[in-house]
């Protein structure tokens, strides 16, 4: 990865956690790692929600939206990384997966969420 692109998916992954931070939600792991497997963010919403958050920052859409890079090895790599994570927290509550798409504007990175993004 070249360090303009490297520098730009740390920006969209700070960008992203700053947005959600501001939405009520608190940040549990960054760049969490199991195996293969990496999850971007781990945050939670109160006591009862686990949201593990796919950041994709594209410098532009001219190839297409950042939220459809995501392949189905990719989201099988996250769904395992996750099932480790809720074990070892002994998560009870409902988990959810989620997509944010950061793209840079003339006003800086826009942020774009969605939720429950792999169904």
């Amino acid at each position: 990865m070249s360090t303009k692109a490297h520098q730009l998916g740390q920006a969209g992954e700070n960008a992203a956690a700053a947005f959600l931070v501001s939405q009520g939600y608190e940040l549990l792991h960054s760049g969490y790692r199991h195996g293969r497997a990496e999850v971007d963010l781990v945050m939670r919403r109160g006591q009862e929600l686990l949201i593990f958050v796919e950041v994709k920052a594209r410098s532009s859409s001219q190839f297409g939206y950042p939220e459809t890079f995501v392949t189905e090895r990719k989201k099988q790599l996250f769904r395992l990384a996750a099932e480790h994570l809720q074990e070892q927290l002994n998560w009870l509550g409902d988990i959810r997966f989620d997509i944010l798409a950061v793209t840079p504007t003339a006003e800086g990175l826009r942020v774009e969420h969605f939720e429950d993004a792999f169904y």
